[in-house]
């Protein structure tokens, strides 16, 4: 998301304001996701789901997080993939913020990636830019997040089965947009805070959630990656999630319980849920 510097500085003055003065330290990866969060909401078990893929590809994988910003969701997979790295084309929010920049992250135009990975991960891609062509050039495996209310950057779509790849999988969780309007209604609007009835109304206008797609190659043990996901999946449960991330209590609080189904949806269908093709 293109910022000029001014823009950026303003930002990042009152993102150090409210992280110094806020009771809900927790919030500011929501409100200021540039500076502290991504551009999707997580829970601990999408990255235990996406390190259980990339090790049924292979006992080492090569994984690479295209677009990583800062590395959050990054940082939570290198903890499992040592060899994980990322790729972020505008260093400048590194240097004008003074924030270091990880050895494991480069600063390079996707087109310039040109080492072969088994598992990449995509979780944006900027209004107007695809560069699924890129991706489909190095990556075995592609496991993408997009917002199913138009926020992906792509007419008709962040598919990747025109590249040569079948879905394997996919599940849905809350957009952090979805995420961020919870909380400012709950907690930062006074007169809807106090109106339950309203904030569930406006709840239910809201129809955009994150969907993540896993996409493999047809010479890929299919089979393996399917049986593997659907073992680990059997370990999942609300009782096994003794360890959460700290901000996973956000999602909570929001309504975005893990196995819940949305108000809006018709469907049986709920977040977190996992369905095979």
């Amino acid at each position: 998301m293109p910022f000029d510097l001014k823009e950026l500085l303003n930002a990042y003055k009152e993102y150090l304001k409210f992280t110094r003065s806020s009771c809900y330290r927790n919030h500011a990866r929501y409100i200021f996701p540039f500076f502290e969060g991504t551009y999707f909401a997580y829970r601990k078990i999408d990255v235990l789901r996406i390190v259980t893929i990339a090790r049924a590809i292979t006992s080492n994988p090569q994984y690479l997080d295209i677009g990583c910003g800062y590395g959050d969701f990054l940082n939570k997979v290198i903890q499992h993939i040592p060899g994980a790295t990322g790729v972020e084309k505008d260093a400048s929010i590194y240097y004008c913020l003074k924030k270091p920049k990880p050895e494991h992250i480069v600063s390079l135009p996707i087109e310039c990636i040109t080492q072969p990975t088994d598992v990449a991960f995509v979780g944006w891609m900027e209004p107007g830019v695809d560069f699924r062509p890129q991706v489909a050039n190095i990556a075995k495996c592609v496991i993408t997040t997009f917002d199913e209310g138009g926020q992906c950057g792509v007419d008709g779509g962040c598919e990747y089965e025109e590249f040569g790849y079948s879905r394997v999988a996919w599940w849905r969780t809350p957009s952090w947009i979805d995420v961020n309007h919870e909380l400012m209604n709950k907690f930062y609007t006074q007169q809807l805070a106090n109106n339950i009835l309203l904030r569930n109304s406006l709840r239910d206008l809201r129809s955009a959630h994150n969907l993540w797609h896993v996409y493999a190659r047809d010479e890929l043990p299919r089979d393996k990656i399917k049986s593997n996901l659907m073992a680990w999946l059997e370990k999942e449960s609300p009782a096994s999630q003794t360890e959460k991330f700290e901000f996973e209590q956000v999602l909570d609080q929001c309504g975005f319980q893990y196995k819940t189904r949305p108000p809006h949806m018709h469907s049986s269908e709920k977040l977190w849920e996992v369905h095979f093709d």
